[in-house]
């Protein structure tokens, strides 16, 4: 071996001496540098998701969240941060662009069932992502535009109950009660619209019946919501409306306690000897006729049931403790089903 190849070998000897002290000094250190890494990465992450990716505290859940038309994404994103839905509007607007819509997310009204992260809140706004759930909401048979009032803006955010009354203030026994379905968008004009027309629907269904009465249709209208609240039953509506049509032919005033009601608001038990000496054009008891208007909004079986009512001898009716229905064709005789059957 000459002197060549003597000084490569122990070249290569050092270097590999050299390679093994310094991987021993490096991975110490290496695990560190590890571990450092690793924990600045997860404080990142973790400073990142509270501070920009969670939910808001006062995350709007179940409220109406509105993207007006033709808005800014800067002004979208403003709205969206000072109502609590993000925490971030920078990051958001980064993530819409990413999401590629730069131009405009879709407008509307916005629905979130429970807190969402900005991630979700970005991508339900890029594709269009509502939420709207319909809501079942049920009017009773006989209810008021007060009533009505009531319900819808119990269960509609954009109900407005005192522009419903303006709006149907000729309309008391127009609006269909029945089962709708809203989203939770709707306003009063969308609930007039869908009611008017569900009347109108139902009314065409019975227009034969209606047309062979001699009646016109409002009157028949207003005594069906007379006789919805005297009688569940089919046959004693008939056989009501037909006493109450038989009393107005005759001259005598109806008499009928519902529509007192309907002008006191108060019940049945609660009418007072001053209400029923009132000169309200719904005193039923000192003016004769049929009150202005519907008190109320009557089932298509009332509806019915008025322009179909049943001829009798009958000019009394009552309602005992269990609601059957007496009748008497004197006022001796109601005197004495009021005593029999009220204990009066």
């Amino acid at each position: 071996m000459n002197s060549l190849e003597r000084f490569i070998e122990r070249f290569f000897r050092w270097s590999q001496s050299e390679q093994d002290r310094l991987s021993k000094d490096w991975r110490p250190r290496a695990n560190r540098r590890t571990i450092l890494v690793i924990f600045f990465a997860g404080a990142l992450a973790a400073a990142a998701y509270i501070f920009v990716i969670q939910p808001p505290v006062h995350f709007p859940t179940d409220q109406l969240v509105t993207v007006p038309e033709g808005a800014s994404l800067d002004t979208i994103s403003q709205t969206l941060y000072e109502d609590g839905v993000i925490r971030s509007p920078l990051v958001f607007r980064v993530l819409i662009m990413v999401l590629g819509r730069e131009r405009g997310v879709h407008a509307g009204d916005y629905e979130f069932k429970q807190p969402e992260d900005i991630f979700y809140v970005a991508h339900a706004l890029a594709v269009g992502e509502y939420g709207l759930v319909p809501i079942r909401i049920r009017i009773p048979e006989g209810a008021t535009m007060k009533q009505m009032s009531s319900i819808f803006a119990a269960e509609l955010p954009r109900f407005n109950a005192d522009n419903f009354l303006a709006q149907t203030s000729i309309d008391e026994g127009y609006l269909f009660p029945d089962t709708y379905f809203f989203l939770p968008n709707a306003t009063e004009a969308m609930v007039i619209q869908a009611m008017r027309q569900n009347f109108d629907l139902q009314v065409s269904s019975v227009k034969p019946i209606l047309a062979s009465s001699t009646h016109s249709f409002s009157d028949i209208v207003t005594m069906a919501s007379i006789v919805e609240d005297e009688a569940p039953a089919t046959q004693d509506r008939q056989m009501i409306a037909g006493i109450l049509w038989r009393r107005i032919a005759q001259g005598y005033p109806l008499q009928a306690d519902p529509t007192l009601v309907y002008s006191t608001g108060r019940s049945d038990s609660q009418l007072t000897i001053q209400d029923l000496q009132s000169d309200s054009p719904y005193n039923t008891y000192v003016r004769k006729g049929l009150p202005p208007t519907p008190i109320g909004s009557p089932s298509l079986d009332s509806i019915v049931a008025a322009a179909e009512a049943t001829s009798s001898p009958y000019l009394y009716y009552l309602a005992d403790h269990t609601g059957v229905t007496h009748y008497a064709k004197t006022w001796a005789q109601q005197l004495h089903n009021e005593h029999v059957y009220l204990g009066i």
